[in-house]
């Protein structure tokens, strides 16, 4: 026989109303009252049924994640963060992949939140950074957070997760010239993303910091993909003066000029050194493993969770984090010969 919440107020000797406010973590419930009814929960093993409360009730309860990005590793370890938070705090997740060059796009968005009723939107690069997609939702009220890649929050309000980015760029080029790397090269990813940007400019910072000059052409444009490393690599490797050392914008880009440089018969990293950015699987996968900048996907996006639904709440949460990406060295960096 299925437990209802009334099997659930009886054993609690609680109001329904009571369990109801529990199961919904509404504020202004005595810490007493919620150990009660939480124990009452546990020992019934009571299932709220989370899509009709939806359906029923004034509020919504379900986050939706909204991301446009071709890496699978990344995709996971956000929906991973958000659904912990989503789980903790009686919510649902709603995913919803798009394309954020699509001419429908703000259409598309503002639709599915007045259609789903949404609680909150988590924003993810490149729509994340999107200023047509932000005044569109503004403008129908839609709750959401952003997760970007920055130093600091602008002076625009709503809630922010940063990602410096560029601290992490200029952190894992300087490892390559602490190791008497005078000639590095950066694979970039794709240029309607943030990251792109400041990942460069970190990978510049650090040379000009250094007093190293800047090879453009040891800059090659790309996108976030294999494929897009292993081509870079390629321009790279055929270059009359090759570079002792890549930084890769992303570890997927690093994979492919890792790939394309043992095809060419280089030795990593005693020919070339080779470093990514994110530490995700790809950086692990590879032989030998990536040395690469740690970016922790799936805790930015369970605390960009948390803030969107404390404001829900009008707990008055903090309205930016930052995140600030550290290298971790592996085996694909090393002296360079000579």
């Amino acid at each position: 026989m299925k437990v209802t919440i009334n099997d659930v107020a009886k054993y609690a000797g609680v109001s329904i109303k009571t369990v109801s406010r529990v199961t919904n973590c509404e504020p202004s419930v005595k810490q007493a009252t919620i150990d009660k009814v939480n124990e009452a929960i546990k020992f019934l093993n009571y299932q709220p049924n989370l899509a009709a409360r939806n359906l029923a009730g004034t509020k919504s309860y379900v986050i939706g994640f909204i991301y446009d990005n071709p890496n699978a590793y990344y995709i996971i370890d956000m929906q991973n963060g958000i659904l912990s938070a989503c789980k903790d705090q009686g919510y649902e997740l709603l995913i919803h992949p798009c394309n954020a060059k699509s001419a429908n796009i703000c259409e598309e968005l503002t639709t599915m939140v007045k259609h789903a009723r949404l609680a909150g939107l988590v924003l993810t690069p490149p729509l994340s950074e999107d200023p047509d997609i932000l005044k569109a939702l503004d403008a129908i009220e839609a709750n959401y957070v952003r997760i970007i890649a920055g130093e600091q929050a602008g002076a625009e309000p709503g809630l922010t997760v940063l990602v410096n980015d560029r601290h992490g760029a200029v952190a894992i080029t300087q490892h390559l010239i602490d190791l008497g790397h005078k000639d590095i090269a950066f694979l970039s990813g794709d240029h309607h993303h943030e990251s792109t940007k400041e990942r460069l400019a970190g990978y510049r910072q650090a040379l000009k910091e250094n007093r190293l000059p800047i090879n453009e052409a040891n800059i090659i444009e790309g996108q976030y993909s294999f494929e897009s490393g292993v081509e870079g690599a390629n321009k790279l490797i055929g270059l009359e003066h090759r570079p002792t050392a890549i930084v890769a914008c992303n570890d997927e880009i690093a994979a492919g000029a890792l790939f394309a440089a043992r095809l060419a018969g280089l030795d990593i990293p005693a020919d070339l050194s080779i470093v990514g950015f994110e530490d995700s699987p790809f950086s692990r996968q590879t032989w030998p493993k990536l040395t690469t900048v740690h970016q922790p996907n799936e805790r930015i996006a369970q605390i960009a969770t948390e803030l969107l639904i404390a404001k829900r709440r009008e707990q008055h949460p903090v309205m930016s984090r930052v995140f600030t990406p550290e290298p971790v060295i592996r085996d694909s960096s090393a002296i360079p010969k000579g």
